[in-house]
């Protein structure tokens, strides 16, 4: 997939990681998933899930949720920054393959602080940008306060809002959940 096919959005959180250097290797190295794991439990996995489910009764909108604890080493020698790697994933898991072409992407890089967006060719375009900002900078508000799952909760609701404006549901008798609704913890 290319940055043609999805539009992306991106915040940082207050304490950005530099793209490279030392300290990035170092804080990747130190993070790993059980740092994902005590900030979000099964049952904020849970709520996550069935806030997604809920939400796309409304739209024809397929969001997902990715939370990633760290880079691997060869992402790093690389220097693959956030924004690269939600397009990776965001491809990886096929979510350019919807019929309206209206993936949604929530991915949060827990060692760099860093929240994007990812959303398809489909649906970028009609969502106004400054939504996709809001909704990256509810998850990276609520991370900084260590209350990760509240922002992540209310990135949806808000998507779930502009997802049932931009792509109703009522306008496509035919509305499958095409992809699955259960948050993804990488690495």
């Amino acid at each position: 997939m290319t940055g043609d096919q999805a539009g992306t959005r991106r915040t940082s959180g207050l304490r950005p990681v530099p793209r490279y250097g030392l300290f990035r290797w170092l804080q990747h190295l130190w993070i790993g998933p059980a740092h994902v794991r005590q900030a979000f439990s099964a049952a904020d996995f849970l709520a996550i899930e069935q806030a997604i489910s809920q939400g796309e009764r409304r739209h024809r909108g397929e969001l997902r949720v990715a939370i990633e604890s760290s880079l691997s080493s060869g992402e790093l020698w690389h220097e693959v920054d956030a924004r690269e790697r939600a397009i990776d994933v965001f491809s990886h898991f096929r979510m350019w393959d919807t019929e309206l072409n209206t993936g949604v992407l929530i991915y949060v890089l827990w060692a760099d602080h860093a929240v994007e967006l990812v959303a398809d060719r489909g649906i970028d375009a009609r969502v106004d940008d400054a939504v996709w900002q809001q909704a990256c900078d509810l998850v990276t508000d609520a991370c900084a306060q260590r209350h990760p799952v509240q922002g992540v909760l209310d990135a949806i609701a808000l998507l779930h809002d502009a997802l049932a404006v931009a792509v109703p549901a009522a306008e496509h008798p035919h509305n499958p959940n095409e992809l699955s609704n259960r948050p993804m913890i990488l690495r």
